[in-house]
């Protein structure tokens, strides 16, 4: 083999590695430990395209609810329903609607799962818990207003009630790991139920004490009254579905819905 051709063999071989790992540091934004979206600008939305080396799909303990893989929880029934069109807006509620709020790590993620679960009428990407008005997805990333990536859920409780809504809360990512969710670090990624009522935030706190003995260490998950909900921008709402190619989706994403029993 020529040396020309020795040089393109080592230029691939290190391409494929900076692709791998980029697909695991996807979610992690502009905070410690993380860097820019690869497939999304931060500013203007515009998509970038997305690795398409095999090396990628190398790593599939990045989700870090495989570190509780023999924990036992409530199983709900996870049938995948087909999502109405005329869904409420964000945290709309209807007579016969109720609002959720959660947090557990990337919002990729909590959207793909519970997007799925029947009673659950709809699910929006956003921020809330932090001190500034306003905050952009760049500001949220770099830790330094305060906010959580979060969930809101809107569902039937005639379907599904607040508590089986938590049950797969537990379930979908690892609550004993402060401000951080597998490779995604910051407190923007930490685990966080934002009540909406005095009801709620009761059924939280006996929720989480249910769920404790189902984890070795203790469950670090923040319990707080609901604040602005700040909407992540368009091309973050349904990232799974739009996505499915992408690094981060098949490494960490996909993975996850096979492990809960959910639509790949």
């Amino acid at each position: 083999m020529s040396e020309r051709s020795n040089r393109i063999s080592a230029l691939r071989s290190l391409l494929a590695a900076i692709a791998a790992g980029l697909a695991l540091s996807a979610c992690s934004g502009y905070g410690p430990g993380g860097g820019a979206d690869p497939y999304n600008d931060p500013d203007t939305g515009e998509s970038n395209a997305a690795p398409s080396s095999e090396a990628e799909a190398g790593t599939t303990g990045s989700d870090p609810s495989e570190t509780s893989a023999s924990i036992a929880l409530p199983t709900p029934d996870p049938t995948v329903p087909t999502q109405d069109p005329a869904a409420p807006e964000t945290g709309a509620e209807t007579p016969m609607s109720e609002v959720a709020t959660l947090g557990a790590g990337c919002y990729w993620c909590i959207e793909a799962v519970l997007e799925q679960i029947d009673g659950v009428v709809s699910v929006v990407s956003g921020f809330m818990g932090g001190q500034v008005d306003n905050p952009s997805y760049r500001e949220v990333c770099a830790g330094t207003t305060g906010h959580a990536e979060v969930v809101q859920v809107t569902f039937d409780p005639g379907v599904i009630s607040y508590e089986e809504l938590l049950d797969w809360f537990w379930r979908l990512h690892d609550p004993t790991t402060l401000n951080r969710q597998g490779a995604d670090v910051g407190t923007q990624y930490r685990s966080a139920i934002f009540t909406h009522s005095p009801e709620q935030a009761e059924a939280a706190r006996r929720s989480l004490e249910a769920a404790q003995p189902s984890f070795e260490d203790p469950i670090v998950t923040e319990i707080a009254d609901a604040s602005t909900f700040y909407e992540a921008p368009d091309y973050h709402q349904g990232y799974y579905q739009d996505n499915r190619s992408a690094g981060y989706c098949r490494v960490v994403i996909r993975p996850k819905l096979k492990k809960l029993g959910l639509k790949e």
